[in-house]
């Protein structure tokens, strides 16, 4: 998986951007609970008043205050007794509590200074009991306050911090309206501005999360293209043996289903690597900070709960991954056969069994998809339900704590906001547990093709081909066989094919032919013995400088998509038109070309679906002619031909060849019947060579084969030419 993970560095800055903006918008998740918190117990329990510190108080209320403390001095220094003269700060509290236009008497009240949040607590914690006995005494007869402010205290002593707090700050709130402070406005001015607050940070988190998306599609996109990129190049330059292990349909679903597993895991990766851990253990020490640690177990149910659910689907699901993928290669694999022969299908009526070999492909595909989608679709209801288990446990934990005066209403609600983040976060990190196996799957077959590295390659040092045995093509003691195949295909392979000649190579099915020309391009490398060409070995020659001099016409026509002028300038799309032309001519295409409708501009369908085979093989000798290479090899190229059409071809091919290597795989005799040199195979040897009058009294193979096809009198006027 790191392996294809490498990929990424092309998106370095990417990367970067988005980890700083997951910080940006967990830091932003994070704060949001505590605002909810503050809405709660200070904007609306508390009526706007943030702590038992009141900014403002009158003299008469002040010296009433120190008369319940002792530490009048540690109170009084951080107050100013407002006179005549105010300053910018002092005069800024006053209008926040009492309007612009109070009018206040000198030395009448006290501003508090401006302080640091950790002094404000501080003094807090000292004001707090005073201002609670102030206001217990003042609603209590004279004659019972001594005794009732004995037992206060000691009542008060006991109490929670978060209670006494409470009580302190109604009691400033009573002193602020004694002042004729509005209240309301005050408690209104707190809501609005902690909501503005909050409306803010969750706009950042929205950016964010926007951002993020685009950016790690990009950032997907961009890896897919280059993992597809680097599996075509690779199989691009595979040769036969590496296509025959992998298959087509295998390739296919590779370069595809696979790489597109990892685009969706890379989309969800980087919320998990970095923003999963922030908001995880972010929300944990919020917690243990900022709320009441004593329901922190809770939190440790909900993730025991989540790893047991996401711990039991990843035991069950996990196997059926990489069968998954195995499935879709044979379902690809079969539908591409079938589509294929499809011809043959309904040649034989085959349609029924063939639509029995896909539905039981499809059908364990689907089998083994609905089992996976199954185990996956119950995670979220149940994750769901643990979710709101939790929430109903934090409910009424927070519920008897609150009655006990432990902790207030807006702590329980940022604790369950903290606990559902926390829970979120372990359930990110489960769901890319689940998705990390299958796209691990689908990395490893990636990487299987981009480090497999081709059979046929070239030397480190390359060889040059000898321009003074220019289209010489030797054959010394070849032997091949295929890959992990035991037995040779071709043994002891001697002869030699001569610029200005026509060598045919002819023998029964399953002789070899078709080997021996796939040898001369290296589709296959010899295992045995020597192919020299130009005089040199082309194991030590480059694959593209061999194959520039090379003009092959397969066995089995190919043409792409595209028109026929693409199709026959593919070799070089810049080739004037008159050479396209003249190799059309040759290849006695021009007949058929010339009455379609757009003639060279007429379209080809994928694999040249839309013309016949004759004529398929007509424009696949003309795309060899138009390349103009030094060595023509025909792979019985002329099957597809009528004998008349086979007979010009030859004839006009014999003019534009009079100085090139033509090497001609042929069944029929008629073909190969003026070759300079035949070359007789049986079980993969050589049994004869030489000309077709030669070999007819010489060679009791050739004889055969030629026999089975023509008589001896037409054998004797060379078919009638």
């Amino acid at each position: 998986m790191l392996k294809v993970l490498r990929n990424l560095k092309k998106s370095f800055w990417s990367v970067v951007v988005i980890v700083i903006l997951l910080c940006i918008q967990a830091t932003t998740d994070l704060a949001l609970p505590d605002y909810t918190s503050k809405i709660v117990n200070i904007g609306i329990q508390a009526g706007g008043i943030e702590t038992a510190v009141p900014e403002i108080i009158a003299k008469e209320d002040m010296d009433n205050l120190l008369i319940f403390t002792e530490q009048n001095e540690a109170i009084l220094k951080n107050y100013t007794l407002v006179g005549v003269v105010k300053n910018r700060e002092e005069e800024k509290i006053i209008h926040k509590y009492l309007g612009k236009n109070a009018n206040i008497e000198p030395n009448r009240i006290y501003i508090l200074k401006d302080m640091q949040k950790e002094e404000k607590e501080e003094l807090a914690k000292i004001m707090a009991t005073p201002l609670m006995e102030m206001a217990l005494i003042k609603n209590i007869p004279e004659e019972q306050r001594e005794q009732m402010l004995t037992e206060f205290t000691s009542k008060i002593d006991n109490m929670q911090d978060s209670i006494k707090e409470q009580a302190a700050v109604s009691a400033v709130k009573e002193l602020y309206k004694k002042l004729g402070a509005d209240t309301d406005k005050l408690q209104n001015d707190y809501i609005l501005m902690a909501g503005i607050q909050m409306l803010g940070i969750a706009s950042i988190t929205m950016v964010s999360a926007i951002s993020i998306m685009l950016l790690s599609s990009r950032v997907a996109a961009k890896l897919g293209r280059t993992l597809r990129d680097k599996v075509f190049k690779k199989v691009i330059h595979f040769s036969n043996k590496e296509l025959s292990e992998f298959s087509t349909a295998s390739l296919i679903t590779r370069s595809t289903n696979d790489i597109q597993q990892i685009q969706q895991l890379i989309t969800m990766l980087f919320r998990v690597v970095v923003y999963a851990p922030i908001i995880g253990i972010g929300g944990f020490i919020k917690v243990l900070t900022n709320s009441d640690s004593q329901m922190a177990w809770i939190i440790g149910v909900a993730i025991l709960a989540v790893l047991f659910v996401v711990g039991t689907l990843f035991i069950s699901v996990m196997p059926k991954f990489k069968k998954l993928q195995e499935l879709v290669d044979k379902i690809n694999q079969v539908a591409r056969e079938i589509l294929t022969g499809l011809p043959v299908i309904r040649a034989f009526h085959k349609e029924k069994k063939e639509e029995g070999r896909f539905e039981k492909a499809n059908f364990n595909l689907m089998k083994t998809d609905r089992f996976v989608s199954r185990a996956m679709s119950m995670m979220m209801p149940l994750l769901m339900l643990i979710m709101n288990s939790i929430m109903i446990l934090i409910v009424w934990v927070g519920g008897h704590n609150v009655d006990q005066g432990v902790m207030q209403v807006g702590d329980m609600m940022a604790f369950i906001q903290y606990t559902m983040q926390i829970v979120m976060a372990f359930l990110m990190i489960s769901m890319i547990s689940i998705m990390l196996p299958r796209a691990a799957v689908s990395a490893r077959r990636i990487n299987e093709v981009v480090e497999t590295e081709p059979a046929i390659k070239d030397l480190p040092e390359v060889k040059k081909l000898d321009s003074s045995k220019k289209g010489l093509v030797e054959f010394k003691n070849v032997s091949f066989h295929y890959p992990d195949a035991d037995t040779e295909v071709l043994s002891d392979i001697n002869f030699t094919a001569n610029p200005g000649e026509t060598t045919a190579i002819i023998g029964s099915t399953g002789s070899g032919k078709s080997t021996v020309v796939n040898l001369i391009p290296r589709f296959y490398d010899v295992t045995g013995g020597e192919l020299l060409i130009d005089g040199v070995n082309v194991k030590e020659v480059a694959q593209k400088e061999l194959r520039d001099i090379v003009g092959l016409v397969p066995q089995k026509g190919i043409l792409f998509s595209g028109t026929i002028e693409s199709n026959i300038k593919y070799a070089d799309s810049n080739m004037p038109d008159e050479q396209m032309k003249e190799a059309a001519q040759i290849a006695q295409a021009t007949e058929f070309i010339e009455e379609k409708e757009k003639q060279y501009q007429e379209p080809i369908a994928q694999g040249g679906s839309n013309v016949s085979g004759g004529q398929k093989q007509r424009l696949s000798i003309a795309r060899a002619i138009a390349k103009d290479p030094e060595i023509f090899v025909f792979d019985d190229s002329f099957s597809a031909l009528d004998f008349k059409t086979d007979s010009k071809l030859r004839e006009a091919l014999a003019s534009k060849t009079k100085d090139k290597t033509v090497i001609i795989v042929a069944q029929r005799i008629s073909t190969i019947l003026n070759a300079e040199k035949i070359v007789v195979l049986e079980e993969g040897k050589v049994v004869g060579i030489g000309t077709h009058e030669e070999l007819m009294k010489n060679n009791e193979t050739y004889r055969q084969i030629a026999l089975s096809q023509l008589s001896e009198e037409e054998l004797n006027g060379k078919g009638g030419e």
